[in-house]
């Protein structure tokens, strides 16, 4: 990577001596030091450090007290091959050397130095805080054979940090922040990040905690753990890095062919009537529309998991009207449970919940239908359990799969615990701050891993939170409970782009932002125009919020006015139709791009550094994108704005979509941005456009005949 250059690297020993065939036998040394033929340890006390090649130019590095643990709840569930390993030891240090990336261990304190093998650049760097004590690497006892565990980095003048997950802080370059690792509503922690000195770095620890990118060091904390674990890899570009995560983490399957449309969604619609109305409008109107949403409250009870039969009287025929239309239907599974719900006292007594240490498995104060009497509150179900994956699935396939729903919103899976907090609750996996921040990922898991076992080859869900991994199990991120503003979709535009390099290929907002949004006022129009012509690039369009006027129970909202292309006047509609049917002319090539990026690990949406990491302008370009490889998007992010000054790469020539005009990359250019249009340029010497044909035939979706139900 050419940006920004790394500092000069520190002198080096000699050349590492490359055993052709090492000895698979532990041999042990006059030193701190072991060594198998994939795997280097060391030791001083009670202190132990191991590190492996952990697939092309990648190490594991894992380090606790007494021993070293295999098997923990993490990211890293298989192992990838290395790319041509070797590991030496010397009097006063070892390396380990793995393609790109080469490792060396100080044998005094085993301090660890990651460098890049072609060049000697230092990347990395442990550096303690003191040159007594505490070390780099610093465990505090806190109890249960668990630490309080620290590591600290060296900082870099100039290092750019990208990652991380989806934060709303409105921040591309993580550097000079402090995270905190825990799931919130909007706040979704993915412990990974890209470097501009062309590493990237994993923590594979789900605990509870912080990183600190500070300008005198850098420091990971998790609250609670067993030991230390991180996963340090080395690329010429950040597309390498990506595609090394992917393999280490796991690959996105196949994105649906039914979910690159138009998701119709609003909070909420409250029947069965409501809601085929909206879908028999859009077919009227000729508008084409791909996914409609039932949002949540649609049970009596929270954790019945199916429809209230007095508000949706027959779903198997709105779900058979709907495919006659060419809509899939997507439903809102949350995973909490009242006490009042139909599987809450099965799962109770099986032991499926997440409870507190006493046992109490009702912990968040959390409203549900009007039925429920105040302060009644909620449980959680413990998607760390596979016997609780089960479960759950046990009633989607009774309640919605044998319908013929297979789209779920798994809506509040961080879980949403307020005001409870993880540390005080068990989970099959270990405490809740060892292991809270695993909950999304194994709750999307158990979804995917039941869909494909009924034979399912396209799978989503839509989801509030990840973690690392969760791209592997067909989790599509949205962006949450976000403002109504020109500054929340500008933020999200940077959110989006540190998703991408958190290596979550789906991402998605809801259009027009969450809290509020008068249909009626002007500027909310545009701000809806704007927000709709962003999301035609993003992996999924999707309309949703809770529009004025909007109705409350308690300090929740349970309706809201319409959110729907119509609703907001001709000239907004008229634009947000352009911006569909230009999607529509899109979706093969989004599809062509999606699976391209399986194997490369390459998201949809991409910082220009992605493509063109040779121009350093590319690094400080926050409010553009890529989608896929052909499209450079300037999304208009401000109100009243008509045109729009867009930076063009070096390295390609673009074609502005609206006039045709070629310009040069490398420079600026400033360009109409008409409310019915989004700034967008064509890369030299590509198509991405279908032309405009019927739609094709949609095909039927029927769950296996062992799950059909008789009508």
């Amino acid at each position: 990577m050419s940006r920004p250059a790394s500092p000069a690297a520190p002198s080096r020993t000699e050349p590492c001596h490359r055993e052709p065939h090492p000895p698979i036998e532990e041999t042990p040394l006059p030193s701190a030091f072991t060594r198998t033929a994939d795997r280097l340890s060391w030791r001083h006390g009670h202190h132990v450090l191991e590190i492996e090649p952990w697939g092309r130019d990648s190490v594991r590095v894992r380090a606790g007290v007494h021993r070293v643990v295999a098997g923990l709840p993490g990211a890293l569930e298989e192992t990838p091959a290395p790319t041509e390993r070797a590991i030496d030891v010397h009097a006063t240090h070892a390396t380990l050397t793995n393609g790109l990336l080469r490792i060396t261990v100080a044998a005094a304190d085993g301090r660890v130095l990651a460098e890049r093998t072609d060049t000697g650049a230092e990347l990395l760097r442990e550096e303690p805080p003191h040159f007594w004590w505490p070390g780099a690497r610093h465990f505090e006892a806190a109890g249960g054979g668990t630490y309080r565990v620290e590591q600290r980095f060296a900082a870099y003048d100039g290092e750019r940090l990208h990652g991380l997950g989806q934060h709303g802080h409105g921040r591309f370059d993580q550097k000079g922040t402090v995270q905190e690792l825990q799931q919130r509503n909007g706040e979704v922690s993915i412990p990974f990040a890209v470097s501009s000195r062309g590493y990237g770095f994993l923590w594979n620890n789900p605990a509870v905690g912080r990183v600190e990118f500070a300008a005198n060091g850098t420091r990971w904390v998790a609250d609670r753990a067993r030991q230390l674990d991180y996963w340090l890899t080395a690329g010429h570009t950040p597309a390498d890095i990506l595609a090394r995560y992917a393999e280490a983490t796991g690959r996105a399957p196949a994105f649906p062919r039914w979910a690159s449309g138009l998701w119709q969604s609003k909070l909420r619609y409250r029947d069965q009537e409501e809601l085929l109305g909206v879908a028999r409008e859009y077919a009227r109107r000729g508008l084409p529309l791909s996914v409609i949403v039932v949002d949540y409250l649609h049970w009596r009870s929270l954790g019945d998991w199916d429809f209230d039969r007095r508000h949706w009287p027959d779903p198997r025929a709105m779900v058979e009207e709907l495919r006659s239309l060419g809509v899939e239907l997507a439903v809102s599974v949350w995973p909490s449970l009242s006490p009042l719900s139909t599987a809450y006292p099965e799962l109770r007594d099986a032991g499926q919940l997440v409870a507190t240490y006493n046992g109490a498995t009702v912990h968040a104060d959390w409203p549900d239908t009007e039925d429920a009497p105040e302060g009644i509150g909620v449980a959680f179900y413990d998607a760390t359990d596979p016997a609780a994956r089960a479960a759950l699935w046990s009633r989607l396939q009774e309640n919605y799969y044998k319908l013929g729903i297979r789209a779920f919103w798994l809506d509040a899976c961080e879980p949403e615990m307020r005001p409870g907090h993880p540390h005080n609750l068990g989970y099959a996996a270990g405490p809740g701050s060892e292991v809270a921040n695993l909950y999304p990922r194994e709750h999307a898991r158990g979804v995917h891993e039941h869909l494909t076992a009924q034979g399912e080859t396209e799978v989503l869900s839509l989801v509030r939170s990840a973690w690392a991994g969760s791209q592997r199990y067909g989790a599509a991120l949205w962006s949450g409970d976000i403002p109504t503003t020109f500054q929340a979709l500008a933020d999200s535009v940077r959110a989006g782009l540190n998703v991408a390099m958190s290596g979550i290929p789906w991402w998605t907002t809801d259009i027009g932002g969450f809290h509020g949004g008068d249909p009626d006022d002007e500027d909310y129009r545009e701000l809806m125009v704007r927000w709709f012509q962003f999301a035609v690039f993003c992996p999924l369009l999707r309309l949703h919020g809770h529009r004025e006027p909007r109705v409350f129970h308690g300090p929740v909202g349970v309706g809201g006015g319409p959110n729907e292309i119509w609703s907001y006047g001709e000239r907004a509609e008229a634009a947000m139709t352009a911006g569909l049917m230009l999607r529509e002319r899109l979706r093969p090539y989004l599809h062509e791009q999606l699976a391209a990026g399986r194997e490369s690990g390459l998201p949809l949406i991409r910082p220009l550094l992605l493509e063109f990491p040779d121009d350093p302008a590319s690094w400080d370009i926050d409010d553009q994108f890529l989608c896929g490889r052909d499209l450079l998007v300037a999304p208009v992010l401000r109100l009243g704005a008509r045109e729009r000054r867009v930076y063009l790469p070096a390295g390609a020539d673009w074609t502005h979509h609206g006039t045709g005009a070629v310009h040069h990359g490398g420079g600026w250019v400033t360009v109409p941005a008409p409310l019915d249009a989004v700034p967008f340029f064509v890369r030299e010497r590509s198509d991405p456009f279908a032309p405009i044909a019927p739609a094709e035939p949609f095909e039927p979706f029927e769950p296996s005949s062992s799950f059909r139900e008789e009508r």
